[in-house]
């Protein structure tokens, strides 16, 4: 099994997603490790501020609004771009709990805040073997999360 994987697509603004985990392989988790957003529209000739948020919980977390006190919010990433000089300087981050084992469905969420052109989004995750009480806790703590 490779121990790292990327997923990657373009979601309307405004849009979810839904990654898929549950029953991925037996005896494994996944952690993300990156989530980045990119513009699908001309970077240089517009004003951009694209949000994203991935929650490991029954609905979507609003990108524009994340409470990081929310159990389920496991992702958070922003993008900037301008092409008026010293408005904004063009880049990203993102906020990651790169500790939480995922072993059910993830639900992404993206917005663009200036226009409603679609965005690019790509996550990194990495595999982590378990054993039989490890992913019990695991799936457990993750059944807890979307169950509220």
């Amino acid at each position: 099994m490779n121990k790292e994987f990327v997923l990657r697509g373009q979601t309307a603004s405004g849009g979810t997603e839904i990654l898929n985990f549950s029953g991925a392989k037996p005896g494994y988790a996944y952690r993300l490790v990156e989530f980045s957003l990119f513009a699908s529209t001309n970077i240089a000739g517009n004003l951009i501020a694209l949000v994203g948020s991935m929650t490991a919980g029954n609905v979507a977390v609003a990108p524009t609004d994340p409470n990081f006190n929310d159990k389920g919010l496991i992702g958070t990433a922003v993008y900037n771009g301008s092409s008026i000089p010293n408005y904004y300087v063009p880049g990203g981050s993102s906020v990651i709990n790169d500790t939480f084992l995922i072993t059910q469905d993830l639900i992404l969420m993206v917005q663009d805040q200036s226009g409603g052109d679609p965005i690019n989004w790509q996550c990194r995750f990495v595999a982590e073997k378990m054993n039989n009480g490890e992913e019990a806790v695991a799936n457990y703590n993750q059944f807890v999360i979307f169950d509220n």
